[in-house]
């Protein structure tokens, strides 16, 4: 999966078309993400610990990966994401790092 954690990404389809947040968590196994501010559930709670008054809480829901692209941090357009082997000088170990396909930055 391209997309990883505290990325700026652009929802591309669904209900909330055009809405932009951060990555708060990632599912791998699912492709799914949850973004920040977008998929908004309500879910009506009894009375506990963490929540004594208990009540209705809004909380974000994940949404399919295909339906997130990354915000390339040059342009700031929706992009896709690519992938370049990157040599360290100081080791010489290679590195694979992501780059964005609009303006070749790294991510």
């Amino acid at each position: 999966m391209k997309i990883r954690k505290n990325d700026n990404v652009v929802v591309i389809a669904g209900n909330y078309i055009g809405k932009t947040g951060k990555v708060l968590k990632v599912f791998t196994d699912k492709n799914r993400v949850i973004i920040e501010g977008v998929n908004i559930r309500k879910r009506h709670t009894k009375p506990n610990q963490k929540n004594p008054q208990g009540g209705i809480i809004e909380k974000e829901a994940p949404i399919h990966v295909s339906n997130v692209m990354i915000i390339d941090p040059k342009t700031n357009e929706a992009t896709r994401v690519g992938s370049k082997i990157i040599i360290d000088d100081k080791t010489g170990k290679k590195k694979r790092a992501r780059i964005s396909k609009v303006s070749g930055e790294m991510l």
